[in-house]
């Protein structure tokens, strides 16, 4: 897909900016965050809910130009949930095209496979307290390769015991990174911590930096 198709095309908008990615892989890095606007879940936990309605309109290109204009190599497209817009897909493909390191943030409601290659999916498993487990879809987990994530938010002991269950059902550990967060406010890191360590888990614990330094504040 061209300049000339992707000028046409347009997403709606919540934001655009700077910061440092706070989970995931590519935590630290400076990283350009589009999050797009409108999501069909509503999990317990959600931080970004000023992103459900609103947003502006805008095309591939001018996106493309601001990201560009940051000088940073690092592109996270987000939500609400991104890929319930079509038109985040050409986006995806005209970040990569560009050179960027492009990753998504999915709630993994929603099939991945259409997705470019050369970018990272992390999908969120949703666990029962997200209230939103039913949304779950499961054949995107077949979908998953080495460049892949995935990720746990962990509200409870009863989360946790649930996400250990599909890590080991599904091997996921074979197929990509799984992370394991714990859901602010909910669960204590420390605790959270001490489980993954008894029982040897063959994942990563992280907690959200951008929490830690800005406290979600947008923008941030």
């Amino acid at each position: 897909m061209d300049a000339a198709d992707t000028e046409v095309l347009r997403l709606r908008i919540t934001e655009v900016f700077v910061s440092l990615q706070g989970e995931a892989r590519d935590a630290g890095w400076p990283t350009v965050f589009i999050r797009l606007t409108g999501c069909p879940l509503r999990c317990s936990y959600c931080d970004t809910a000023y992103a459900f309605h609103g947003g502006e309109w805008r095309s591939i290109e001018s996106l493309l130009a601001q990201t560009r204009a940051f000088g940073v190599r690092h592109v996270c497209v987000t939500g609400g949930e991104p890929l319930a817009q079509r038109r985040c897909l050409p986006l995806l493909e005209r970040l990569c095209d560009a050179g960027f390191e492009v990753s998504l943030e999915t709630s993994g409601a929603i099939d991945i496979a259409p997705v470019d290659t050369r970018v990272s999916r992390i999908l969120d498993i949703k666990t029962p307290g997200s209230g939103e487990a039913a949304r779950n879809l499961w054949q995107n987990l077949a979908q998953l390769t080495a460049h892949d994530q995935v990720k746990f938010v962990i509200c409870d002991r009863a989360d946790y015991d649930w996400a250990v269950d599909v890590l080991r059902r599904e091997a996921l550990d074979t197929r990509c990174t799984v992370w394991f967060s714990p859901s602010k406010g909910q669960l204590s890191e420390r605790d959270l911590a001490d489980w993954i360590v008894a029982d040897r888990l063959p994942v990563r614990f992280q907690m959200q930096l951008h929490k830690l330094l800005w406290n979600d504040e947008p923008g941030r």
